[in-house]
């Protein structure tokens, strides 16, 4: 596969829709301290009948932005019924496991754990304290949901990736396209995969100058 050169500097802004404005910046400006830094009010904007709205950005450092749409007069039962799981964007049902729903979520890196520690002091000190602090592999994070039900993690590097891993995920991201090509994928599967082409491979990273 040809290489194509990395242009892209970053997140300008997610967005997200929000049914309340006001806990919404209570949580992101008035506990975790991200400031306002744009707003955008429309009176209808794109298809017709489209509601007017006022679009709010925060800061979330390094130039990048989050953003809430707030659509005047919409009704919060548009985001799905009320009691299922999920956020005021997508719902799930009950059957649906706890770790499918929260695989969605935003992620918020912060230098060192001294950084991390301060903001789960402003969480557990408001209306929305942590739920889950949890050390995995290489990153440690705090999670906890948002006034509108998003997952939100804010996460530190307990060490460097090393370029050792970066190989590794390459690997493994070629091994799973290969395997959910194919009938009945499976975790057993992409491991198997991912040694042929270790294998298959090993000739020329040894080739390859240091």
């Amino acid at each position: 596969m040809t290489e194509l050169d990395h242009r892209v500097r970053g997140v300008d802004h997610v967005a997200f829709p929000t049914f309340d404005p006001a806990a919404t910046v209570r949580f992101y400006r008035d506990v975790l301290g991200f400031p306002v830094v744009h707003s955008i009010c429309a009176a209808g904007w794109g298809p017709e009948q489209h509601p007017d709205f006022i679009h709010f950005f925060f800061d979330i450092g390094n130039d990048d932005r989050i953003a809430f749409f707030y659509y005047f007069g919409t009704d919060p039962s548009v985001g799905g019924a009320a009691g299922a799981k999920g956020d005021v964007y997508a719902r799930f049902g009950a059957e649906v496991p706890e770790f499918f729903v929260r695989s969605r979520h935003l992620a918020i890196h912060v230098e060192n754990e001294a950084d991390l520690l301060e903001y789960r002091r402003r969480l557990d000190d408001s209306e929305w304290p942590v739920q889950m602090q949890i050390q995995h592999e290489t990153i440690e994070s705090i999670y906890t949901h948002d006034p509108n039900g998003y997952f939100f993690e804010i996460t530190r590097a307990m060490r460097p990736v090393t370029p050792q891993e970066d190989l590794d995920a390459n690997l493994t991201i070629d091994a799973l396209l290969d395997v959910v090509d194919a009938p009945e994928p499976s975790f057993g599967k992409l491991m198997a995969r991912k040694a042929e082409l270790i294998v298959e491979r090993a000739a020329d990273w040894e080739a390859a100058p240091r």
